[in-house]
């Protein structure tokens, strides 16, 4: 294990000395996309796992059946977007301006670092052309001097640079991409069920007030 940490140390640090410094911006976005992956990763498997689906079906059936206690029950300790939605409209009723607003408060959970993330995917490529950019400036700028070219290494440091960080910025746009459209699909299923959840209430409170009408 040391000896294996030791060789991918090594091969880092080569990998930034021929990338230029365009790696360390690179590197730094690569850093951060992982990490607001992890988190938005573990957010929507605890907010869309099969156990709290199963408790939003039980939640949808107590109101949908007017059963207000009996959902409120439910609701304690809730700390999902769901509960928290469903909790605002029993507290402040379920007219259209209480519901708009009970979605908007829960949406800043559910959009959190997408627009970082859709971020990363345009600047990671756009920095990898930057890389290219100086490399073949570096390259033209070998060339360009006076003296004979006796080593050649010299060019191709420059184009090694340039091919590199093109390659690294596109990796890590790809990488981003697909968890981001993923993300994104997730918020649109979470405010589909929410509005799911205000028809059920809404349903409910129809049924309620027929009844004591006859």
């Amino acid at each position: 294990m040391p000896n294996m940490f030791s060789q991918l140390t090594d091969a880092t640090a080569r990998l930034m000395d021929q990338g230029g410094w365009v790696m360390w911006p690179l590197i730094a976005l690569s850093i951060t996309a992982l990490t607001l992956i992890f988190e938005r990763t573990w957010f929507w498997l605890s907010t869309n796992s099969p156990i709290r689906t199963a408790k939003l079906d039980r939640l949808s059936s107590h109101l949908r059946r007017g059963e207000t206690d009996q959902a409120r029950q439910l609701l304690q300790d809730d700390t999902s977007v769901y509960g928290r939605f469903a909790i605002r409209l029993l507290e402040h009723g379920h007219s259209d301006a209480a519901i708009t607003e009970a979605g908007e408060q829960q949406r800043s959970r559910l959009d959190r670092f997408m627009p970082t993330l859709g971020t990363i995917i345009t600047a990671a490529p756009m920095l990898g052309i930057l890389g290219t950019v100086t490399g073949i400036i570096s390259s033209f700028r070998v060339l360009g001097q006076s003296e004979a070219l006796t080593d050649p290494n010299r060019i191709g440091a420059g184009i090694a640079e340039a091919l590199l960080t093109t390659a690294v910025g596109l990796v890590i746009a790809l990488v981003v991409l697909f968890p981001h459209n993923a993300f994104r699909a997730q918020v649109d299923r979470t405010l589909s069920r929410m509005e799911s959840l205000a028809a059920a209430m809404r349903e409910g409170a129809a049924g309620s007030s027929s009844s004591d009408e006859t």
